[in-house]
């Protein structure tokens, strides 16, 4: 067992280490999304994984013969995909020289995800469940693109990282109490720590995904319809916001609407450059 002047010390040393790994992960963008981040496992672990995983699942998918098998459909995601991805340096200059793969999944499930460092899939049953638009699509996309753009992901395995040291080190100095920091740790935790910060991402996503797909040139005023779509798919179930990670789409689509006057200019100029050519 560690001492427990040990284990104080060691925590004393920590913290100042913990604050200095506070940094926001992206510029602010119209949007201005600011917000610090706890960064402290490393970038190059996070995307590693990643990109073994999404290697994983797209051999697997290819092995069954479910994997970017309509060609219209995966050039369509393919070409909305890139047209947001050429944004992305707007919110980090890096993002250019990241490995995008762009990879369709033949499945019912109405999905999509970005990977971190810029791995891409796309669910059949996103697009034809939700018979979704070029813009829907982009929405989408936009959201998910965000999230590894603002590396989430990262975010997330940081702070399970912090949480799980510093209960540990309560748990050490705690003697007789180690049982209930333990409980704490399993429940509480839970509460404070990450679903505050995973509701944040989810609205950081939304809007910042937002502004990529308004810069590429896709209509931010069809966003919200994707939320109330996915609302007509649920029959209007959805689980208690405060206990869900994901806010849900009533929240969203007015987080949406409120955002859409920040970036609708970027459209317009985008659009009316593009008449110009």
């Amino acid at each position: 067992m560690a001492h427990p002047v040990l284990t104080r010390l060691a925590l004393t040393i920590a913290f100042p280490a913990l604050l200095a790994a506070c940094a926001t992960s992206t510029a602010p963008g119209a949007v201005g999304i600011q917000r610090q981040q706890l960064l402290v496992v490393p970038a190059e672990t996070v995307n590693a994984e990643a990109a073994q995983g999404f290697r994983q699942l797209s051999s697997a998918a290819s092995g069954k013969g479910k994997l970017n098998n309509d060609p219209v459909l995966t050039r369509r995601v393919r070409d909305i995909g890139f047209r947001l991805i050429k944004e992305a340096p707007v919110f980090r200059p890096d993002a250019a020289q990241w490995a995008w793969e762009i990879n369709v999944f033949d499945s019912d499930e109405v999905n999509a995800f970005c990977a971190p460092g810029g791995k891409i899939g796309v669910f059949t049953g996103l697009v034809r469940k939700l018979q979704l638009t070029d813009d829907e699509l982009a929405a989408v996309m936009g959201h998910e693109i965000a999230h590894a753009l603002r590396e989430h992901s990262r975010e997330q395995l940081s702070q399970q990282t912090l949480s799980g040291a510093v209960v540990q080190g309560i748990a050490a100095t705690a003697g007789e109490n180690a049982g209930v920091a333990g409980a704490l740790a399993g429940a509480g935790a839970q509460l404070f720590l990450h679903l505050p910060f995973s509701r944040d991402m989810e609205l950081e996503a939304d809007v910042m995904g937002l502004e990529l797909m308004a810069r590429a040139g896709y209509d931010p005023r069809q966003a919200p319809q994707v939320w109330r779509k996915m609302q007509r798919l649920s029959g209007g179930q959805e689980p208690v916001q405060f206990f869900s990670t994901h806010p849900n789409s009533a929240n969203r689509i007015r987080q949406l609407e409120a955002n859409v006057p920040k970036v609708l200019p970027l459209y317009e100029a985008r659009a009316a450059g593009t008449r110009r050519r």
